[in-house]
């Protein structure tokens, strides 16, 4: 289906410039039609990967919406002179679960260590009074058989989900969501990753004042280092575009 908003690429990844009123319009649609399809939540460390790795190109390609995930992307964006609004996926989940209360929105959440995707749908339960949890799983950190697979499958399929929610982290929630399209019956699947800590409350999220300036990723690394590495995307996806501007020329 042809996308009726405006995208804007960068290293020929898409990324969607609409506001969260239409991807709602777009979830309410597919749903109401029991559509399948899944959202992309995109920022500069899976930009990356995608120009290096063909299979998460095209999940990115595949995606009814590629959403702008962090000021790395608005900052390559500037530069090849688009204007990508954020739509970060913490904020996607938020506004989706206090959206769709009214419509009876029914959530998965799939993901997080041991007893994080229970957190999350209690302190969401709390914040949205009326949310719908269809049900909740947290997966071992274990490859899993085929059967535990199967089995996984059965219960998110016999929960009658509108939406599910996968944490599973960057490169692996996309994995999982691709391997299972045709498999869940539910119209929308959503990797959200780092969303299921904030909000389960195991991992502090950084201010409003550190977000609005874009700097959250500088807030998130004084309190862990390990995304250092993590940040080093940004400064090559800027690059890689710098050498663009310069090809063109």
């Amino acid at each position: 289906m042809e996308a009726a908003y405006e995208t804007a690429n960068i290293l020929n990844i898409p990324f969607a410039c609409c506001q969260f009123c239409e991807i709602f319009r777009e979830i309410e649609r597919g749903i109401n039609n029991r559509d399948s399809g899944f959202i992309c939540i995109t920022n500069t460390e899976s930009l990356y990967h995608a120009v290096r790795l063909p299979s998460h190109f095209q999940y990115i390609h595949k995606a009814r919406f590629s959403c702008c995930d962090g000021i790395g992307v608005v900052i390559a964006g500037k530069l090849l002179g688009h204007r990508i609004p954020r739509l970060n996926g913490p904020d996607l989940m938020l506004k989706s679960c206090e959206y769709g209360i009214e419509k009876k929105w029914r959530h998965f959440f799939y993901g997080g260590k041991s007893g994080v995707a229970d957190l999350l749908s209690r302190n969401l339960s709390s914040k949205y009074h009326g949310l719908i949890t269809a049900g909740t799983y947290s997966p071992p950190f274990r490859e899993l058989t085929s059967d535990e697979d199967y089995n996984i499958v059965e219960l998110i399929n016999d929960s009658r989900p509108d939406i599910v929610w996968v944490g599973l982290g960057l490169l692996k929630q996309e994995k999982w969501i691709n391997k299972h399209m045709g498999k869940i019956h539910a119209p929308w699947m959503i990797g959200v990753g780092a969303a299921f800590d904030f909000y389960s409350d195991t991992v502090k999220r950084a201010p409003g004042i550190f977000r609005n300036l874009g700097m959250e990723w500088l807030y998130r690394l004084s309190f862990e280092p390990r995304m250092f590495k993590r940040n080093i995307y940004s400064f090559l996806v800027i690059w890689l575009v710098a050498k663009e501007i310069m090809r063109r020329r």
